[in-house]
């Protein structure tokens, strides 16, 4: 850059106390890069102002000038078009909106999870209400719930005892919930998978 464009930019900050002009930041972002103010040096750039209104294509050092008189900043919103899309905005604002849209992105892209509930042959039927309310929940975030009937000491003796819990739960849980695969003895447990219809 040659000496007359920094000191004008350094008198220009001086003079109307606007620190983020002389900000040049590349920020990483998801593996890629965006690049603000002076970090942009394209021969031409198509330019768009805060407003969203097409300004037309221009040198880097002019739409560099521009975003500085409106006192915001000139950040790169396409550089593999032709020419570079960039756009005259406050940067805060900018990188507020791209993490909102990020954390929008997440929640949408969720996938979903298995969750475990565990639960004893003796429970009360109060808790057997909780612990059913608990299930309804984890598969209304789109998660799949696996119940797992726990038999202590002698209970193995009654697996048919299990059985009566396991089908009181599914008839608690309703008629949008199914087993998902089959019922299965593991070890002292008695195990089976839920999700939605």
């Amino acid at each position: 850059m040659p000496p007359l464009v920094l000191f004008e930019a350094f008198w220009y900050n001086l003079s109307h106390n606007k620190s983020n002009f002389l900000r040049s930041t590349t920020i990483g972002t998801n593996n890629s890069k965006t690049r603000i103010n002076g970090d942009i040096r394209y021969p031409e750039v198509r330019v768009i102002s805060a407003e969203g209104a097409q300004l037309g294509i221009m040198s880097s050092r002019d739409a560099q000038l521009m975003a500085r008189d409106a006192g915001l900043d000139l950040v790169e919103i396409s550089p593999n078009a032709n020419p570079p899309v960039v756009k005259i905005i406050d940067w805060g604002k900018y990188q507020y909106q791209k993490m909102k849209e990020q954390s929008r992105a997440k929640k949408k892209a969720k996938s979903s999870e298995l969750k475990q509930i565990r639960l004893g042959l003796k429970i009360g039927e109060n808790d057997l209400n909780i612990k059913c309310r608990k299930v309804l929940e984890l598969l209304d975030d789109g998660d799949r719930v696996k119940i797992m009937i726990v038999f202590r000491g002698r209970e193995m003796a009654h697996k048919e005892i299990g059985t009566e819990l396991m089908n009181r739960i599914i008839e608690k849980l309703g008629s949008d919930v199914v087993i998902d695969g089959k019922s299965q003895m593991s070890g002292r447990n008695l195990t089976f998978m839920v999700r939605h219809k």
